[in-house]
Formats: C-alpha cells, structure tokens, sequence
C-alpha cells in the first residue's frame, strides 16, 4: 500500500506549475499543502491560502511529509533541503548545481536522520537516467556516459546547423522562448551540464565529486569559420558531457563540444531534447532520448520522484558504499580542433601530433592532441574570445598517460 504524501512546494514557475498541472490530471494519493513563494502580489490562479512566502510554515509544519523543491537559488535550495531532511522529511529536488556541490553531505544527512532525497529532475529532464544508473546498472561495469545534457545549448546548435542562424541570432531566439537565461553562460559555458555530469559520475562510479574539478568549456565562442568548418567535414557540434573510465581504477570527466559525425546517436538530436549514451561491459552500448527542458518533461520527472516516496523508495549508493577504489583523474589525451589567434595558445597548450593545420590573417587552426591536465590547467585561456576548442571525438593515450595509468591500474579499452 503506498501511503499518502502531504506536499510542501518551493518554487512556482515554469517546473512547479507544470508539476501541479500533471498532479491535477491524476488521481494519486498525494496533497499539496502549501506553496512557498518570492512575491506574494504576483497574480495566480490558485486560492491565495495555498501560498506562504514563510519557509518555516512548510519546514516546520508535522502535517507536511515531504518537501519539493524547485527554486533557482542553490544556497537557498540547500537551506531547504538540509533543514527538510534534518527535520525528517523526504525531499524531490529539481536543483543541479545545489545537489552536485552538497551531494555527498546530502548522502550522509540522508543515512542519519532515516529519510530520502530524489533529483530525477535534476539531470535531464525527462530522461530517467539516475534510476537506471541506480537499478539497471547497479553490478554493470560501466565504461562511460556522454550526451547532450542542455537543452538550450542544443536549441542553439540545431538552429545553426539545421536553419543556417548565426550563433548570435538563435542565442536571441533561446532567449526569446525562455530556453535561455538573460545572461546564459550556465548553458553555454558549459556549467549547467557540469553539475549533472557530477551527480552522473556519483552514481554510474560512486565518485562524489567538487564540480570545480570538472573541465567545462561551452560554445559561446563558437564563430562563423568554426561552423563551416564542421559543416564542410559533415559534422555537427554538439556540447557534450563526459565521464569515462580509462582504466580499473581511473575515471576522467569534462565538458567539451565535439565535432559529431552521422553515425552518431547524438547527431540527430536536436532542439531542446537531451540524449544520453551509456556503454557498458555486457549491455554493450544503449541510448536514452527525450526532452531536457520544459515545465511538464522536468515536472514528469519531479512526480516520478514523488510517486517512488509514497512507497518509500530511495538511492542505495551502491557503487559509493562498495569502496571500488576509483579515483579520478587527468591522465589522457584528446584529439581537438582549435581555432585560436596567436601562436604562442599552441605553444603553451603543448599540442601534439597535429595532423591537420590551416592558418590565414583572420582564421587558423589546428587539429592535434593535448593533455586533459593541460586543458584544465588553462581554461582561462581557453575561454578568451579568439578561442574555440572542440573534441574530435578520439580519447588517446600517451606514453606518459599510459605510464601514469599503469601505476593504477589496468587500462580499459585502450
């Protein structure tokens, strides 16, 4: 028998209004007791008693059993989910960044005070990934995941590639469609799928990782010549996260865009939808495809979430709880094509075994390898505006990396 569920709401806007939509077109055995707001002069359809701008009334009222979280604000979204959990109460969170950066203490808050923190909404959209990572893939061995994890960077690209719009002309559509954000470098920097690349690894490796550690370089410095540059070679861009494992006890992770070829899943999806590719030792490769953005997809994910409470279901962590041993890493190399403007970039990323390279007054680039720790260590480089940086698509090894790798471990697919 599932038991009933008594709902404080945080957050109203595009997610929280498309979750009441589905709540009301079904018959669960769920209620919505109140619904925390910023701006209480704000125009709603619902009855005015259903809302509160006091987090103290949801936090702490004994009727409320399960919090839902769905603001903007990460430090506030932590507040709430530490305090809800602390006071023992299950909470459904839709929050990225707040759970990529607090995850690990989260686990642990879970484990002490006997409750559960569900985030199938947090990572995208309505893809349900996290619950197959947790159920599916528990004892597989997992080589890696990679994808399309932001809807409006992929918005972006498809109306570049798709309907020949200039970067700055389909950013301004995003925007105009509310897919993109006034300033939108969380999506096109490369920062939004970051946070769910962490929260990714946590589970498909129990590695709980600092998004800091993570190298994320977006598309806003995408121009003109890179665009036909890819079109020219039949490619597509794409920004796309990446957590691998390299060898028995290694693991690498980073946001890069990649040039992607047709034969590609990723190359076919477009607009606002998400894809996620997993490989797998015995399952071999298998494709998740739906949409990433949106109040009813992310609001399908968040009720999916509440509907597991009602028979109090929760992440085992078990990859985290066996002590695999994995660490992460920055030992490997990838092919990359950089556009950049002076000499000394190549130089001081120490590109390698260039195997293509084109150079005029007003473009120049080159396609060779460069260390993932190379890459990090200057992505203040790498985001100046005369730069643009693209996978494509070959992981390799160096004779250092592959030394580097042995002291750990086996390598994997090398």
């Amino acid at each position: 028998m599932s038991k009933k569920l008594k709902i404080g709401l945080f957050g109203f806007g595009v997610v929280g209004q498309g979750l009441h939509d589905i709540i009301k077109a079904q018959n669960l055995n769920l209620e919505i007791v109140k619904i925390a707001i910023k701006n209480p002069k704000k125009r709603r359809t619902l009855d005015a008693h259903l809302f509160t701008t006091s987090h103290d009334e949801i936090l702490d009222n004994p009727e409320i059993n399960t919090v839902v979280e769905l603001i903007d604000d990460a430090d506030a979204a932590y507040n709430i989910t530490k305090r809800a959990l602390t006071n023992g109460k299950n909470v459904v969170s839709a929050n990225k960044k707040m759970i990529a950066t607090h995850l690990e203490e989260l686990v642990h808050l879970q484990e002490k005070y006997g409750t559960s923190l569900l985030y199938e909404g947090a990572v995208c959209g309505s893809i349900p990934i996290i619950r197959n990572l947790e159920e599916y893939y528990d004892n597989e061995l997992l080589h890696g995941i990679s994808g399309i994890f932001n809807g409006s960077s992929n918005y972006i690209l498809s109306k570049i590639f798709n309907e020949g719009a200039s970067y700055d002309a389909a950013l301004k559509e995003a925007q105009d469609l509310g897919f993109a954000e006034t300033n939108p470098i969380l999506d096109v920097g490369g920062y939004d799928p970051k946070f769910k690349l962490t929260i990714a690894t946590a589970h498909a490796y129990g590695l709980f990782l600092n998004p800091d550690k993570i190298l994320n370089i977006g598309i806003q410095n995408l121009s003109d010549a890179d665009i036909q540059y890819a079109k020219e070679k039949n490619y597509k861009i794409k920004l796309v996260p990446t957590t691998r494992k390299i060898s028995t006890k290694q693991v690498i992770t980073f946001v890069l865009p990649k040039f992607v070829k047709s034969d590609d899943f990723l190359y076919n999806v477009e607009n606002e939808y998400n894809g996620v590719t997993v490989q797998a030792a015995f399952a071999d490769k298998q494709f998740f495809f739906g949409k990433g953005a949106g109040g009813h997809p992310t609001g399908a994910a968040v009720l999916s979430d509440i509907a597991a409470l009602r028979y109090d279901y929760r992440y085992e962590y078990k990859k985290y709880k066996q002590q695999n041993g994995l660490i992460h890493t920055d030992k490997v190399s990838l092919e990359v094509y950089l556009r950049y403007q002076h000499e000394y970039t190549v130089e001081k990323l120490q590109i390698e075994n260039i195997s293509e390279r084109f150079s005029r007054n007003d473009y120049k680039y080159v396609i060779g390898s460069v260390s993932l720790k190379n890459l990090i260590e200057n992505k203040d480089i790498l985001v100046n505006k005369d730069i643009f940086i693209a996978q494509t698509g070959r992981i390799s090894y160096s004779e250092q990396d592959i030394k580097a790798i042995a002291e750990e471990g086996i390598l994997v697919n090398g």
